[in-house]
């Protein structure tokens, strides 16, 4: 039966209006982070980037996510730093292998779009991609009523570097003997938040704007850190030539991270003691008194990065990280795997 008002697609829950001012926003936001190599604007249907001055590049790229750290920003309005957030991810995940960061792409989706919000994710994103040395020249931006709850969204990234093919970091020079830098955290950065909040919102009964005692602020303060760039740390080094790895602490800890540099038959010894434990992780474990094996395999406790040297490279690595004013720790060792056993030992 035919309807007795005419239906726009504003009725079915899509405001093109709203979408037209978001994107503005959004264009003057991103033309800020265009550098000389992109070749279009913000409203193209592809985003052109002119790859010049390399002699065999190799292109790495990769795509994240927040994942339910949203659900803080959610809770708390504060919109302005989840995209920065993204945006360092997704730059750690290919300055490990050496990339510099290019270009970056991201997709915001939402079920009633909110121009004011998505400006406040953009400018993260940007800020982001300024700080990096990476241009944002695209992404999407869609509203899709039904699928999302009221206020909140999803946001994703794609990012693309480039590296000279011998530039390479494979970690396939990676021998025993060799030592582990790591490189603090801010805090969760963005992994384990999923068990995070049911302890501390659901087990503990705090609200965001607790304030607990060891917490320098709330904890959305603490929780809404900005996960770290550690791209200007890792280039020292690897410019240098004495970087042979660099693992990203991200989801499954050092655990499940620092195997994925390793050449088969090596595994790590990492010292449990070398470094300080941040304050919210130890509230976490508290709090959910967490069995041991999760509590390393769900959050970063205090180290983001780790890098790999040999021991006769410690010392100019050291220096190298101090003169820039770079905290680290030598938190362990490469040493031979046994067949059976786990590739990382925590002593």
């Amino acid at each position: 039966m035919a309807s007795k008002k005419p239906i726009g697609y504003k009725q079915s829950g899509v405001n093109i209006d709203e979408a037209d001012r978001a994107v503005a926003s959004i264009r003057g936001m991103a033309r800020k982070t265009f550098t000389p190599a992109v070749l279009t604007d913000i409203g193209s249907f592809g985003g052109g980037y002119l790859l010049k001055g390399w002699k065999k590049p190799v292109l790495i790229s990769s795509a994240d996510g927040v994942g339910t750290k949203l659900k803080l920003a959610f809770a708390t309005g504060r919109h302005d730093t989840i995209g920065e957030d993204l945006v360092n991810h997704c730059v750690n995940d290919i300055a490990v292998q050496g990339a510099v960061p290019l270009f970056f792409l991201d997709y915001f989706a939402v079920g009633k779009l909110d121009a004011v919000v998505a400006a406040q994710v953009v400018s993260g994103i940007a800020r982001g991609c300024k700080a990096n040395g990476c241009a944002l020249i695209g992404g999407e931006t869609a509203e899709m009523p039904g699928l999302y709850a009221d206020g909140e969204y999803d946001l994703a990234g794609f990012i693309v570097g480039a590296v000279e093919r011998k530039h390479m970091i494979t970690g396939a020079s990676i021998k025993k003997g060799d030592v582990l830098i790591g490189l603090p955290s801010t805090g969760l950065h963005t992994n384990g938040y999923s068990l995070a909040r049911k302890l501390l919102f659901e087990v503990a009964g705090h609200s965001a704007d607790a304030r607990v005692q060891g917490l320098a602020g709330s904890l959305a303060d603490e929780l809404l850190k900005v996960h770290r760039s550690y791209l200007k740390p890792l280039r020292f080094l690897h410019d240098a030539g004495i970087l042979k790895g660099a693992a990203h602490i991200t989801g499954g800890g050092i655990t499940d991270n620092t195997p994925r540099i390793l050449p088969k038959g090596l595994g790590v010894e990492i010292r449990k003691d070398s470094w300080p434990v941040l304050p919210i992780f130890e509230l976490l474990r508290q709090v959910g008194d967490i069995p041991e094996d999760d509590y390393r395999r769900t959050f970063n406790l205090g180290i983001g990065m780790i890098f790999v040297v040999a021991r006769r490279d410690l010392a100019e690595a050291g220096r190298l990280l101090k003169r820039r004013r770079e905290k680290y720790f030598e938190i362990g060792q490469v040493i031979e795997a046994s067949k059976h056993g786990p590739r990382v030992t925590y002593v």
